[in-house]
This record gives structure tokens, C-alpha cells and sequence, in this order.
């Protein structure tokens, strides 16, 4: 069976909670037509505006948040728990993003936590690995992915890898207008699911890679041309209805 295509859009921290408002409604027949293409769309907004996204978005819409904490709850200032995502009806998160390794301390490690809490409240971790330029330069990249991977996926079982899904985003590609070639980008996705097969077994087959780091209308097509790449994780081409628009035009 083919895998399903995915569009995921992140808003980082874009969008206040009017503007999250007016996307959602404008993106109300996107997602139909989506649908009817049989092709999965979301989009990641932040914390304040996931309610009125979740709300004025059509169901067949994903809202994502863009990141959580592995405890139900405790003396953690400034973070959300999952209990608190699921009331409002939030059924996916964003682990591992480049930008929350780099800034925010986010670990493998962390990840791993956080993938298994949202696994046993039957929530979808979208989780992100990726090298940087310099690690890109020195050749390591399949060493930094794949550890990223057997630490964030550790003690996964079979059945819970058909309810991952992976994102492929090289960090020197993300927000420079650099992009990695189609060729790269099958390599490593193909590499990304030998590693998967590793780690959760036969359901490494069913488990959708996502390409991101400057996808835009004009290249996305060739991206999901590659046969390991399932869809992409889109950044500053999702902001805009427009271009989110074009976006999924080129996929259909």
C-alpha cells in the first residue's frame, strides 16, 4: 500500500491568534480538496493560537503543536503538558525541530521521552533529525541522522512505529535559500528508513519521511518525486495562503 502524502505546514512563532483565525477559515477548502486527492494537511500554529486554529479549520485538517512536555503535569514554568493538548482536541506534535535543539536544549534524549508519553496517549509524534553545515561538510551526515534516530526512537516497539512519523530537515537548509538536491534528499531518506527497520521492524515501510528546509512551490514536486520522501515539512512558504495554496496545487 502507498504511503499517504503529507503536507505539514510550521508557523514557528508566527501568527497571532486573529491571523491563525483567518488562515484556518481561508485553508477550510484546501483541506477538501486535499482530501479528496487523498492527501493529508496541517499546519503547526503556536500554543495561543492552537484552540481557534483547531476550531475554524475543517476536521480533515491536522493542527499540530510544536512541541510538549513528556510529564502530565508538576513545577514546569512555561510548559504545556500533553493532558492539556488533548482537551483541546490536539492529536499531533513537532519533536526535535532544529531550531528547538539548538535554542532550547532539546536532545535525542528529551525526544525520546516525549515520543513515548505521546505514543501511550495515542497522539502522533512528528519527529525532526537533521545535520548542521558544518556536520554536512565533514561527510557526517548519515552519522548524526541515524543517531538521532536510534536515540529518539530507542525501546520503540513494532507496533508503535506505525504511529511516527519522521521528518529529513538539514539544518543548513533550513530559512538560507539553500537547498538540498532531490539526490541528497532521497539518500538520506532512504538511509533514514534502513535505520528505521533497525529500530521498530517492518513498520519502517509504513512510516512517512517528510523532507524540509526551504520548500517552496517551485521545488516541492521534485522533493516528493523521490520515493522516500512521503511529503514535507514547510516553514515560511506556509504563512501565506497563497503559497500554502500552491504548495498543495503541486502535489495533486
Amino acid at each position: 500500500m502507498a504511503r499517504r502524502k503529507l503536507l505539514m505546514g510550521n508557523w514557528k512563532m508566527n501568527k497571532t491568534s486573529a491571523e491563525a483565525k483567518e488562515f484556518a477559515i481561508a485553508a477550510k477548502p484546501l483541506a477538501q480538496l486535499a482530501k479528496a486527492n487523498k492527501i493529508d494537511l496541517g499546519v503547526a500554529p503556536t500554543y495561543l493560537s492552537l484552540q481557534v486554529t483547531r476550531a475554524k479549520a475543517a476536521k480533515s485538517m491536522i493542527v499540530a503543536a510544536q512541541n510538549c512536555h513528556y510529564k502530565e503535569s508538576g513545577a514546569y514554568t512555561g510548559e504545556v503538558s500533553i493532558p492539556m493538548l488533548k482537551e483541546m482536541k490536539i492529536n499531533w506534535v513537532i519533536l526535535g525541530h532544529s531550531e528547538r535543539r539548538a535554542y532550547d536544549n532539546e536532545t535525542s534524549e528529551k525526544c525520546n521521552l516525549k515520543i513515548k508519553a505521546l505514543l501511550a496517549n495515542d497522539m502522533t509524534p512528528l519527529y525532526c533529525v537533521g545535520e548542521t553545515l558544518e556536520e554536512f561538510e565533514a561527510g557526517k551526515t548519515k552519522e548524526v541522522v541515524g543517531e538521532q534516530i536510534r536515540k529518539g526512537l530507542e525501546g520503540l516497539s513494532e507496533e508503535d512505529g506505525k504511529k511516527l512519523v519522521i521528518a529529513y530537515e538539514p539544518v543548513w537548509s533550513i530559512g538560507t535559500g539553500k537547498n538540498a538536491s532531490t539526490e541528497i534528499a532521497q539518500d538520506v531518506c532512504n538511509f533514514i528508513r534502513k535505520v528505521l527497520k533497525e529500530c521498530v521492524g517492518k513498520s519502517a515501510s509504513k512510516i512517512r519521511i517528510l523532507y524540509g528546509g526551504s520548500v517552496k512551490p517551485e521545488n516541492i514536486k521534485a522533493y516528493l518525486s523521490c520515493p522516500d520522501v512521503d511529503g514535507a515539512l514547510v516553514g515560511g512558504a506556509s504563512l501565506k495562503i497563497d503559497s500554502y495554496t500552491k504548495l498543495l496545487e503541486e502535489i495533486i
